[in-house]
């Protein structure tokens, strides 16, 4: 039997997480010592069922149960009568029991999970649910630079009542992590965490919420060993001579890290990967596109980037 798991969710069944799957399948081709289980639905495209069959030994099942018999060198493909939102829900049942050593997932819509009739906000919320995890961070990373964002989706009316020195020390924690994980040259470079006011308060002229949080931060992150450095400035932070300066980019809210990921980074690379969580979860970094449905154009690479961050978390775990 293969050592590692990996699953992968197609996300909804009129968007393109099937297309970009199939089409990232067909450029990463088999991986050693990896078994992909895929899930998706039976109205799937026959054209991207071929592209895999291009490079993959597929094997059909219908439950994730009967996926989990199956041993040696076969991609497994669940075609599933489930809503997407239950294979996302049973994939970390299995993750949690070490059945699968990790997940990637496609695009999903909340309307989606609420028509499944879930209580779930979306992805990350079934896994705090499943896992029992209090607080899971978002992070991406890019072909150019990480970000991990202190708080998630908050009106921006309330970001400031979520600002805190423990909520900054745990999202340290968990960038930490994704630190630890990147390549030795780039994990020797000191996290960088922005400040949230312009100018990072300028000394509390403008906005106080530094002088809550950087003094006691800089303590927290010399006791745990975490290299680490800020308050940036966050209209400066992001500027091209910086990227190379810091392993990540910590980020107090949700905009200030993605407007710039986003644009750096765009389609052509980028994966999300829930941080805090007891097992291994990436997922493309856009959503379900269903305006191109169909049409054969949509871009692999963020599935490219996110099976890969699979794998190699997976690999880390194991070792």
């Amino acid at each position: 039997m293969s050592r590692i798991r990996i699953a992968l969710t197609t996300g909804d069944d009129d968007g393109v997480g099937f297309e970009v799957t199939a089409k990232a399948l067909h450029k990463l081709g088999p991986q050693k010592d990896i078994q992909f289980i895929m899930w998706r639905n039976d109205n799937a495209s026959t054209k991207y069922l071929k592209l895999i069959d291009q490079k993959f030994n597929r094997i059909v099942v219908d439950t994730i149960e009967e996926a989990l018999k199956i041993e040696g060198p076969y991609l497994v493909d669940i075609c599933s009568d489930l809503t997407p939102a239950h294979w996302v829900e049973l994939t970390a049942k299995a993750c949690m029991k070490n059945q699968l050593q990790g997940m990637a997932t496609g695009p999903l819509s909340k309307t989606l999970i609420k028509d499944a009739g879930f209580k779930d906000l979306g992805h990350t919320d079934i896994l705090k649910r499943i896992s029992k995890t209090k607080t899971v961070h978002m992070g991406f990373a890019g072909s150019e630079f990480n970000v991990v964002l202190a708080t998630g989706h908050l009106p921006v009316s309330q970001i400031t009542k979520h600002i805190s020195f423990s909520t900054v020390a745990e999202a340290l924690l968990n960038a930490d992590t994704l630190r630890k994980s990147l390549p030795p040259s780039k994990r020797a470079k000191p996290i960088g965490v922005l400040g949230l006011n312009p100018h990072s308060g300028e000394q509390g002229m403008i906005g106080s919420e530094e002088l809550m949080v950087f003094p006691n931060l800089q303590s927290f992150a010399a006791e745990k060993g975490i290299p680490y450095v800020g308050p940036l400035v966050p209209d400066a932070a992001f500027f091209k001579e910086n990227w190379k300066k810091y392993s990540v980019y910590l980020c107090l809210y949700h905009d200030q890290g993605l407007i710039p990921f986003k644009m750096i980074h765009g389609q052509e690379s980028g994966v999300h990967i829930s941080l805090g969580i007891p097992f291994v979860r990436t997922s493309v970094d856009h959503g379900t596109a269903k305006d191109i449905f169909g049409k054969n154009k949509a871009n692999p690479n963020s599935m490219i980037d996110a099976i890969k961050w699979a794998v190699n978390l997976a690999r880390q775990r194991a070792a």
